[in-house]
């Protein structure tokens, strides 16, 4: 790495630090967030650095990157936001997979790809509405339906494959 190559980065990041701060805060509300994604934003322009042709359009590539960053960020589901609280919730869970027949379905839906399968578990499981789901997931509603109807329907034409899945299973419409 050439050390003028080192020193136009380093001026760059020094100079443009605190306002790309101020933007990836603005994207996150939050700013432990936001310094991540700073920090991102540069090593992935760091690397990229030679490739500038034209100095004056980093600005508007760095801050693709930092949008990009976030949106991939919020699209994942383990960034879910909890709210912390001193009293337990009085709901029981249900353990889903206590007879033969639902540990056998729950194991048939592991067969399915894994979009389907974050969609019917999501769904199903987790009793989330088609809008969280699509939510959870960074899709859109109509993603959640069509992976949900494309899951349902592989499910139904393999079901008879599996003698434990199928005996008095309500249909989708019933639930």
């Amino acid at each position: 790495m050439a050390p003028d190559r080192d020193a136009d980065f380093a001026a760059y990041m020094a100079a443009r630090q605190p306002s790309l701060l101020r933007t990836a805060y603005l994207l996150s509300g939050d700013r432990h967030t936001a310094e991540d994604l700073v920090q991102v934003a540069f090593a992935k322009l760091y690397l990229s650095w030679d490739k500038v042709q034209r100095r004056e359009l980093v600005d508007g590539y760095v801050r693709r990157i930092l949008v990009n960053e976030h949106t991939s960020l919020w699209r994942r589901a383990f960034t879910r936001r909890e709210v912390v609280s001193g009293a337990v919730p009085e709901t029981q869970t249900l353990d889903r997979t206590d007879d033969g027949e639902s540990a056998a379905l729950w194991a048939f839906v592991q067969t399915l790809p894994r979009k389907q399968r974050a969609v019917i578990v999501l769904r199903y499981y987790e009793e989330l509405s088609e809008a969280e789901t699509a939510e959870v997931l960074g899709v859109s509603v109509g993603t959640v339906k069509s992976q949900a109807s494309r899951a349902l329907a592989a499910m139904r034409s393999r079901v008879h494959d599996h003698p434990g899945i199928g005996r008095g299973t309500p249909r989708e419409e019933e639930r």
